[in-house]
């Protein structure tokens, strides 16, 4: 469990809030449970160095507040819109016997194991967080899928993920899917026409015509010789008389 420092703030305008992070304080709130809400500053590098672990907003955290510490919950943080720098920072206090619900991400293991995986399948992550109901002192930092022996058509659903103690998803009623190896996908492109298939056509069928073209001419002048001949008939004396 990390543990962070703390200080009690007292600010009371934008003016002393904006000089408390230009000193390079975070400013913050505790609340939750019967206590009343605590104004606190972090220093920036401290909410950075929790920014960057994993499952950010779903590990309990201790923080150290002039001398005392308390179990806290990350819930929400704000950024500057141009910097992008931490600007404000909340956290829930962890009430004992109190139920809270979460977005827990998923962590696959062992896909070097799975038979479908080696064969070229592929993973097919239907939910990377899963919304649960837990015990503020039991809360899961990660829900871990075993990807060990499962082959082409698996599907891992919640029922396949031991839960802790007391900790519920939220959907209720149908065991939903988490995960499944599917089989590859394969695309397979148009074949493409040999090279010099396209000039080889053209030119078989310039070389037909071409040959149509002289089975033809000796028909044509057939057929002007017999013009002359009936015309030549049309001249002679006889038909004169």
């Amino acid at each position: 469990m990390s543990l962070i420092q703390a200080t009690i703030r007292d600010t009371k305008s934008k003016g002393q809030v904006n000089s408390l992070r230009n000193s390079g304080q975070v400013p913050g709130v505790i609340y939750g449970g019967e206590n009343t809400n605590e104004k606190i500053s972090i220093s920036k590098k401290e909410v950075k160095n929790l920014i960057g672990k994993d499952n950010f907003l779903s590990n309990v955290i201790s923080i150290n507040l002039d001398g005392k510490e308390q179990k806290v919950l990350p819930r929400d943080i704000a950024f500057d819109t141009i910097s992008d720098e931490p600007i404000h920072i909340d956290f829930l206090r962890i009430i004992d016997g109190a139920k809270i619900i979460l977005e827990i991400p998923v962590k696959f293991i062992n896909n070097e194991l799975s038979p479908g995986l080696k064969r070229g399948g592929v993973l097919n992550i239907v939910r990377r967080k899963v919304e649960l109901k837990c015990p503020t002192e039991n809360i899961p930092t990660e829900l871990v899928v075993d990807l060990d022996g499962l082959d082409i058509g698996s599907s891992i659903k919640i029922s396949s993920i031991k839960l802790s103690e007391n900790v519920t998803p939220t959907i209720q009623g149908r065991d939903f899917v988490i995960a499944t190896v599917a089989a590859p996908t394969v695309v397979k492109e148009p074949e493409k026409p040999a090279e010099g298939s396209e000039e080889e056509a053209a030119a078989e069928s310039a070389e037909t015509t071409a040959q149509e073209g002289e089975e033809k001419a000796p028909g044509e002048a057939e057929k002007g010789d017999g013009d002359k001949t009936k015309k030549e008939e049309v001249k002679s004396p006889s038909d004169k008389k």
